[in-house]
């Protein structure tokens, strides 16, 4: 009966969604039937604010773009590295698809003052896009991204000051500007603070004091980004706030260096965490093309991932999300990504924890190619990854 069940619903799903898509589906890829366990799953408002989520997808390569030394029109960094500017289509094309929210990177520092005064005509774009958003009936996360510099903010004691006095600025500039936004706007503090440039900027050491002490000042951070939101009154008293720990890694949201802000909002912080895993099948351009849902070797860093998160927040009750996964197009390995897509959205769902799908409209050459939604021609190159998403997502 659950094998029926399931084939009717895969064939719903794929009549719902490939017209939306436009590109053809392949007939020899398969969307396996995952089997996971039931976990407990605390009967919460902040648990069920996570199942509205339902899955989503990263506006990535776009209002993160950033590019030193640039005094032209900053306007223009939108397409500077993704190639295109955002659509009222493009967002409604990921609605109709069954997304559920949108993440917005922005970097802000090429768009500020000698003050750190946003450009207004920036944030009115930001702004713009998040409209369309919610416009569409999903939610929005607006975030801080790629300004991770000693000259804006840095995770190290002698940067502590300047680094509150940038963070500060921004995070109040976005407070004021959607202090008066519904709850299906979110506002996430940074993008995977880390010692950039460093021996240990990908490679936390829970013994080591430089590590320490970057733990101690992304805490600072997350509970400054909170009180000033929280002081901003409106609806930013209890707006959910997202919150990463060091690089947003699943390792190091850990008890021991990564610790909770002290909240006026009852459980209205989200843990944020980014895993792409098995790293060289999901984010080593160098790595393997293979993946099979079957192979323990394969889904075992999944596993742990969203394990972690589960037992350390979303079984105590406090909500998580993993705002970044995705896996990479190598050569002709679509039923190894869809495999793994299936995989690690079917698992998430039961551990109660929404994913985002980092998308940077790239699609050929070597590098890290993570397009799923081509901007261009608001097409969708690969409709099976999009239709295994929609079957397992968290609902």
């Amino acid at each position: 009966m659950k094998q029926l069940f399931a084939l009717c619903l895969s064939l719903c799903l794929l009549l719902t969604v490939l017209p939306v898509l436009g590109d053809e589906a392949r007939t020899d890829i398969v969307i396996p039937e995952i089997e996971t366990k039931e976990h407990t799953i605390p009967d919460s408002e902040a648990m069920a604010f996570l199942r509205r989520m339902g899955i989503g997808w990263n506006l990535g390569n776009t209002f993160d773009a950033v590019r030193d030394n640039y005094f032209g029109d900053d306007l223009a960094i939108e397409r500077y590295w993704c190639g295109v500017y955002t659509s009222r289509e493009m967002i409604q094309a990921l609605a109709d698809a069954g997304f559920g929210f949108i993440r917005i990177p922005v970097s802000w520092h090429n768009h500020v003052d000698k003050d750190f005064n946003i450009n207004p005509a920036w944030l009115d774009r930001v702004q713009e896009v998040a409209d369309w958003v919610l416009e569409s009936g999903m939610m929005a996360i607006v975030n801080v991204q790629h300004d991770n510099d000693k000259k804006y903010f840095y995770p190290d004691s002698e940067h502590l000051d300047s680094s509150l006095k940038y963070l500060s600025a921004i995070w109040t500039q976005l407070a004021e500007r959607f202090r008066d936004y519904p709850d299906t706007l979110l506002l996430e503090s940074m993008n995977e603070p880390r010692l950039v440039g460093t021996s240990y900027e990908w490679s936390f050491n829970q013994n080591n004091k430089t590590c320490q002490d970057a733990a101690a000042c992304i805490d600072t951070f997350n509970q400054t980004f909170v009180d000033i939101v929280r002081a901003s009154g409106g609806n930013n008293a209890d707006r959910y706030l997202l919150l990463p720990g060091y690089d947003a890694s699943t390792d190091n949201v850990n008890r021991r260096y990564f610790h909770l802000p002290t909240d006026t909002a009852d459980n209205r912080l989200i843990v944020a965490a980014h895993a792409y895993v098995p790293y060289d099948f999901a984010l080593n351009t160098k790595g393997t093309d293979k993946f099979s849902y079957t192979r323990r070797a394969d889904v075992s860093p999944i596993n742990s991932a969203l394990k972690q998160l589960y037992e350390l927040y979303i079984k105590q009750g406090v909500p998580a999300v993993m705002d970044e996964f995705g896996c990479l197009l190598k050569g002709d390995n679509l039923q190894a990504r869809v495999e793994h897509v299936s995989y690690y959205v079917a698992n998430a769902a039961s551990y109660g924890i929404p994913v985002a799908w980092w998308d940077n409209n790239a699609f050929a050459g070597s590098g890290e190619n993570f397009g799923l939604l081509r901007r261009q021609d608001v097409a969708w190159p690969f409709p099976e990854l999009v239709e295994a998403m929609m079957k397992y997502k968290l609902k």
